[in-house]
């Protein structure tokens, strides 16, 4: 190596660190561990006026669901799909009695959204959500798009109990 490249390499500047990637850059591929079971990201669908995703999760042939919304801090939420129906989106109750168990209306809201991957719903659009409470702090999600209901049982989740295993 001659004196110029020598010089050159001091006077360079070193490269930009890339940024830390946090759960809210997850994408199909990625491997998450969520309350010490790993998952592999199969699809993720975001929400484009709150600042939330909801996160397809696979673990073999058990599919799960990670609700990350971003308010004062993270919050976290583990779902999995139930079987229910509703028979209309104008008749959404208030309270809802689910195996003995009573769920309180705690958010509703609606927004666009964009899907990738393998997500309850193919394609993005209008997106209608009403998110429930027990007084167990047992959660209950009822999502509303193209004509399509999906209910979803689920639990918070700490934020110490999700990290990134390995990202793509």
């Amino acid at each position: 190596m001659g004196l110029f490249d020598r010089i050159k390499n001091i006077m360079a500047k070193p490269e930009p660190e890339k940024p830390q990637r946090t759960v809210f850059d997850l994408r199909e591929g990625d491997i998450v561990d969520v309350s010490l079971v790993s998952y592999e990201v199969v699809g993720r669908l975001r929400n484009q006026g709150r600042n939330e995703r909801m996160i397809t999760l696979q673990d073999g042939s058990d599919i799960r669901y990670l609700h990350i919304e971003s308010r004062e801090k993270l919050v976290f939420s583990l779902y999995e799909p139930i079987d229910g129906r509703l028979d209309s989106f104008d008749e959404v109750p208030t309270t809802i009695d689910l195996d003995g168990v009573e769920y309180y209306l705690e958010e509703n809201y609606s927004g666009r959204v964009d899907v990738s991957g393998k997500t309850a719903f193919s394609a993005g659009g209008d997106q209608h959500v009403w998110q429930f409470q027990s007084d167990h702090r047992k959660l209950l999600r009822i999502e509303w798009q193209d004509g399509r209901f999906m209910m979803y049982e689920g639990e918070s989740i700490p934020s110490a109990d999700v990290q990134i295993v390995r990202g793509t």
